[in-house]
């Protein structure tokens, strides 16, 4: 999330979970580059929420019962959505809207009065989203979210710290975790990051890469694509994690030797 932006945020904190399971190298290349899907998919995501938000906030909206805010990818381009529920809390409903224009990264914001009926995509995604925050500890610093399509039917649900200084970046702290379509079911959790650290760079520094290690798992994690890719400079990221030395290239892509 961009500093400057307005994000609606929810508040978190992150859990002990256990070591995932460690991955071979004869099934890195493919891994990796699943990972580096997925961290593409989460910057879009991510940029979506800012630019969708902000125009959101444009309009001076009534928050008043707004759940959160939701954006799902579309062949015109991104639509983020602020839904609520009804007041018998069985039909979600789009109350606010802001679509991506012609020009990508540009959003228009739009009121419904009255508001539209939420389409069976949305109400999944809304309820996976709530189940995550559910059962995810509130810590004292803001949180963004995001929602992707795990390729097999289900959804995958991201808590990650956001930003809120000009220069400072912050890393870690971070899950995922494996919902069901309909929302109502949690099949997998992963804690990507453990401890959260906020890595401030001086833009007037000479800086040519960052570097973190691993505790958690032998491989990077799709955040780490996503913080690559929002910080600036755009600087690569080197990561101990096992037997490997990982490199996370500026457009995403990932690169490993393995450590003597």
């Amino acid at each position: 999330m961009h500093a400057k932006s307005f994000r609606l945020t929810v508040l978190l904190a992150f859990v002990s979970l256990p070591l995932v399971a460690q991955v071979k190298d004869k099934d890195l290349p493919e891994y990796l580059a699943g990972v580096t899907d997925r961290g593409r998919a989460l910057y879009a995501y991510d940029q979506a929420a800012w630019h969708g938000t902000d125009a959101f906030f444009g309009l001076r909206p009534d928050t008043n019962g707004l759940t959160h805010y939701i954006c799902i990818k579309t062949p015109k381009g991104w639509e983020v959505f602020f839904p609520k529920w009804n007041e018998t809390q069985d039909h979600l409903l789009v109350v606010y809207e802001a679509m991506e224009s012609d020009t990508p990264g540009e959003f228009t914001a739009q009121r419904y009065d009255p508001p539209r009926e939420a389409p069976d995509e949305l109400i999944g995604e809304e309820r996976a989203l709530e189940l995550a925050l559910k059962i995810f500890p509130r810590p004292n610093r803001s949180y963004n979210t995001a929602i992707l399509p795990s390729g097999n039917g289900n959804l995958y649900v991201y808590l990650y710290p956001a930003q809120t200084k000009e220069t400072v970046w912050p890393l870690g702290g971070d899950v995922r975790y494996t919902i069901s379509a309909d929302g109502k079911q949690i099949l997998e959790t992963r804690q990507l990051h453990k401890t959260i650290l906020d890595m401030e760079y001086d833009p007037k520094k000479h800086i040519v890469a960052g570097t973190h290690s691993h505790v958690l798992s032998d491989v990077p994690e799709d955040t780490d694509v996503l913080y690559v890719l929002n910080r600036r400079p755009l600087i690569p990221e080197y990561i101990g994690a096992g037997k490997h030395l990982f490199i996370v290239n500026t457009d995403g892509g990932i690169k490993f030797e393995k450590l003597k």
